[in-house]
């Protein structure tokens, strides 16, 4: 055979001839088939046609009068209802193509420990392992010409627990919301009211929002989550893909289900109730029309539902919202200044308690544990006269406590066991910034916006560990300015500035006086580490001349 030529000795006019005949000889049985077919179901259409058929004995059919079929899910469904609303969110998003273009993904095996053992990309983000990424890499986004800004909008649910308009719903529901409608079952979908948020707490992704309507609203009471058991039936009730007023029934399946370890206070109920994006915020209700969760997560590799919800218990939901709505509006939980790990291994409790109690692995420098003597490999075995056998009794017994409380430890240390007085502190203080949580202390407080439009202050930790930084080595940018020249040269929040025009960046005080000499005109270059990268992160050059 010569390559693209035919069969030597063979006449090509003849193969071809062979060859189409060969082609047309299954064409032709096909198509006779067809014809078959077609001529049996013309024969058959004609026979039904010519023969008369008889239809005088056939039955009238009717309708009855409407009435209601009541069952236990209807009554329960019909009493909540009315009380459960629809969130509407709106956010701009500056420059988006920036940050998917910025957000490399950190490999799930390198996440890092925060001081209480939580590991620090363990929420990275903890919807997205429930609820999905957006693809990366999107070219073109609604709203959003490169460069631009993107108004990224969603949607969740909610539950009014009083009736002058206080609902509560998910953290993630309004987060960094720059606009929160809320749209009330029974009326068009067209009516909206503004919200305002009274008070969020992350580490139980819980909000409480307010709106005013001027009339007395619906509302739903709460039940106690402890008494509810496995197999117990439920409803879940929501607006699933903006699907108001939809209802899904299940039961139970579950109770303190921690989804992801170490995550402290996120013990939930679950349920193989329905629940969708959307569910978010809405109400897991028994069969006496009482909330007993807030729907908060689904287990999924579809982005849908595949039979695993997740509520955060209404036990939990009444505590945040009491705390949430007082004057402080925030959720204040003691802590004594130590970490643990979060699933320790059998053989160092043996070593160092004996069998029993939460070692001590690390204790915060000048915190309440280390006034009162307490060190690392100490066994601790009881807060308060009670026991504790692991490290989510021993964090439920001291953030119950407010701080400025006294707590009596007992702790083992090399086999004896001893007792220290300790003076509860704010864990939000102390952990804060590992957390995610932090307030504004006195040092974010003195970080201001710059004239290059950014805000910055000292690396935490657990981000120069992240980065593999060394301590006192650079600063992290907590916020850039819309427009700013910052956001000209593509920094971003997250970013760690090593270096401002080659001269070395070690604290905010350090980069407040490099800033200070800056002139209108001058070339500014700065050498960061971006954010989302890990241990392997090489340093970037970002630069521009200031206007």
């Amino acid at each position: 055979m010569v390559p693209g030529g035919t069969s030597p000795g063979l006449p090509q006019t003849h193969m071809m001839q062979t060859t189409q005949k060969n082609r047309f000889a299954p064409l032709f049985v096909a198509s006779v088939t067809v014809a078959l077919v077609l001529l049996i179901g013309s024969v058959v259409t004609f026979t039904a046609r010519a023969k008369s058929v008889d239809s005088s004995d056939a039955p009238k059919l009717s309708v009855p009068a409407a009435r209601q079929h009541e069952n236990e899910f209807a009554k329960v469904a019909k009493a909540v209802e009315p009380a459960v609303v629809n969130i509407n969110t709106e956010s701009v998003i500056k420059n988006p193509h920036k940050h998917l273009r910025r957000a490399p993904q950190q490999n799930p095996g390198e996440d890092d420990q925060d001081e209480n053992g939580n590991s620090g990309n363990s929420m990275q983000d903890f919807f997205e392992r429930f609820f999905g990424q957006m693809p990366e890499g999107v070219p073109n986004m609604p709203n959003a010409p490169n460069g631009g800004d993107m108004t990224a909008q969603s949607l969740g649910s909610g539950i009014i627990v009083s009736p002058n308009g206080y609902i509560i719903t998910n953290f993630h529901v309004v987060e960094k919301a720059d606009r929160i409608r809320v749209s009330l079952m029974g009326e068009p979908t067209t009516t909206s009211y503004p919200a305002k948020v009274i008070g969020t707490d992350k580490e139980t992704d819980l909000a409480v929002i307010k709106i005013e309507v001027g009339h007395p609203l619906p509302y739903a009471r709460l039940g106690n989550s402890e008494s509810m058991q496995v197999g117990d039936w439920v409803l879940a009730i929501g607006s699933p893909f903006g699907l108001r007023s939809t209802v899904t029934a299940g039961i139970v399946s579950a109770k303190g289900r921690n989804i992801v370890p170490g995550r402290q206070f996120q013990s939930f109920i679950q349920t193989d109730a329905a629940i969708n994006p959307g569910n978010s915020g809405g109400p897991l209700v028994n069969m006496d029309g009482e909330v007993i969760g807030i729907n908060t997560a689904i287990y999924t590799e579809s982005n849908g539902y595949q039979g695993v919800g997740f509520a955060m218990p209404s036990n939990t939901i009444a505590d945040v919202f009491n705390q949430l709505v007082g004057p402080a509006h925030k959720v204040e939980r003691g802590s004594i200044g130590i970490t643990f790990s979060a699933e320790p291994s059998p053989a160092v409790t043996r070593m160092y308690g004996g069998g029993r109690g939460v070692i001590v692995q690390d204790v915060t420098p000048n915190g309440p544990a280390a006034s009162a003597g307490l060190k690392a490999g100490d066994a601790i075995i009881s807060v308060g006269g009670r026991t504790v056998a692991n490290g989510d009794e021993l964090v439920a017994e001291v953030s119950a406590h407010h701080p400025g409380d006294k707590l009596k430890i007992g702790y083992l240390r090399e086999g004896k066991q001893q007792e220290a007085t300790i003076t509860v502190a704010d864990r939000q203080k102390l952990f804060g910034v590992q957390l995610g949580t932090a307030e504004d202390d006195a040092e974010e407080q003195a970080a201001k916006e710059s004239k290059l439009g950014i805000t910055v202050k000292a690396v935490p930790a657990v981000t120069a560990k992240r980065l593999n930084l060394a301590p006192n080595m650079g600063v992290l940018v907590t916020d850039v300015k819309a427009g700013s020249f910052a956001d000209s040269v593509m920094l971003g929040r997250g970013d760690v500035i090593l270096e401002v025009n080659r001269q070395p960046v070690n604290d905010p005080a350090s980069f407040a006086k490099i800033e200070s000499t800056l002139k209108s005109g001058q070339d500014v270059v700065f050498v960061v580490r971006q954010a989302g990268q890990g241990q392997n992160a090489t340093n970037s050059f970002l630069g521009g001349t200031l206007p």
